[in-house]
């Protein structure tokens, strides 16, 4: 599916229509040189949209010369300009807002976003630590700053907050990563996480292991973690595994930003170890991330298990060096291709183009230290 269909256009987005109305204003002389223009309030009013529509359209007429913009006064026509002003080569700014990195996710993105952008625009980066009200703010202050496109890591995928919701109402230049609303018209890239569950589960299976304890986060935090699951599941309708010698355990909260402590930590790594002793039959651990394969380790250490010994795990990402330590088996997402394709999203969507598709690599799995093959004669 494309953006352009034979003998189709597809309209470009509000801000862009409000440009060329203004642009056209300008060089027919309705807004002469020197003069204000009309506020960003009364430019949403005309046009029935939210301020951010016309303050993007403002900022393409200040990067084209037609116009100054002072803070505190507004948006002036410049004096003696042509009725074809030139493009001033200014570089777009994208905002990067993620919840937070690590090794083992986030770091690859930003070094993705950081090759794509390389040459082509600046960005400016914060973290919201998974606070949907500061990620809101963080949007309000990037677009106070005049920001031109949006690549976003929400807080939550499952309710994006109101600010992510007002940018695809209103048409900004907006790229989701990893998590995103399949009716939500905004453009998004991440991985495809039911086939890589799958993939991750059949492995399990191939070695030996089909009584299994999935751990994650709650489902309602993120997309992903919803598909994930589902993707276990469907590994065992595929197979025709019995969904009863699986066991789903989706409360693991410690591993959520803005929530990590030492006794949410002790919490998690307790409720683990109750899981494994109450399920003896269960020979291996699907977790749903890095960080929870590191409390389901050491839940099993604690119990005096051993891992790959006892008790097999399989993960999501991992740490890109890991030297010296023990690895896990795990599926690893194609972070930097993500980080540079959401570049090239939102550069296109400046382009004028209005791309709206949701793209979703491969995951590979790398095998590490954490998987025992057992036999049916082990199992017994």
């Amino acid at each position: 599916m494309t953006n352009k269909e034979e003998g189709f256009q597809i309209p470009k987005p509000i801000y862009f229509q409000i440009y060329k109305d203004i642009k056209k204003s300008i060089q027919q002389g309705t807004y002469k040189p020197g003069s204000k223009l009309p506020s960003e309030k009364e430019f949403a009013k005309k046009w029935n949209v939210s301020v951010i529509t016309p303050r993007k359209a403002l900022s393409m007429l200040r990067d084209e010369g037609l116009i100054t913009r002072q803070a505190g006064r507004g948006s002036f026509v410049r004096e003696n300009i042509s009725s074809d002003a030139p493009l001033i080569n200014k570089k777009p700014m994208i905002g990067v807002v993620f919840t937070d990195f690590d090794n083992s996710f986030g770091r690859g993105l930003l070094n993705g976003i950081e090759k794509g952008i390389e040459g082509k625009a600046n960005f400016l980066f914060r973290r919201s630590f998974g606070s949907p009200k500061k990620e809101e703010q963080i949007i309000k202050d990037f677009l106070e700053l005049g920001i031109d496109a949006l690549i976003i890591l929400p807080a939550h995928s499952t309710h994006l907050n109101h600010a992510i919701l007002q940018l695809v109402i209103d048409e900004f230049p907006l790229v989701l990563i990893d998590r995103y609303l399949k009716d939500v018209a905004a453009a998004a890239v991440g991985t495809k996480n039911i086939s890589a569950a799958k993939k991750g589960t059949k492995y399990l299976f191939d070695a030996g292991h089909d009584n299994i304890l999935v751990l994650s986060t709650p489902p309602a935090y993120a997309v992903v973690v919803e598909e994930r699951i589902n993707g276990v599941l469907q590994a065992f309708q595929e197979r025709d595994i019995s969904t009863q010698q699986l066991l789903i355990y989706h409360d693991i909260t410690s591993t959520i930003p803005n929530a990590i402590n030492k006794e949410s930590v002790t919490q998690d790594i307790n409720h683990i170890k109750e899981h494994i002793k109450n399920n003896p039959d269960k020979t291996a651990i699907f977790a749903i991330e890095y960080n929870i394969a590191l409390l389901a380790r050491l839940a099993i250490k604690d119990l005096g298990l051993n891992c790959p010994d006892d008790i097999s795990i399989i993960c999501f990402d991992s740490p890109e060096y890991n030297i010296g330590d023990f690895s896990f088996t795990h599926l690893i997402q194609d972070q930097k291709s993500i980080g540079k394709l959401a570049v090239e999203k939102a550069l296109k969507i400046l382009s004028t183009s209005n791309e709206k598709q949701i793209t979703l690599l491969d995951a590979q799995l790398v095998e590490g230290e954490s998987i025992k093959k057992i036999t049916t004669s082990n199992k017994l």
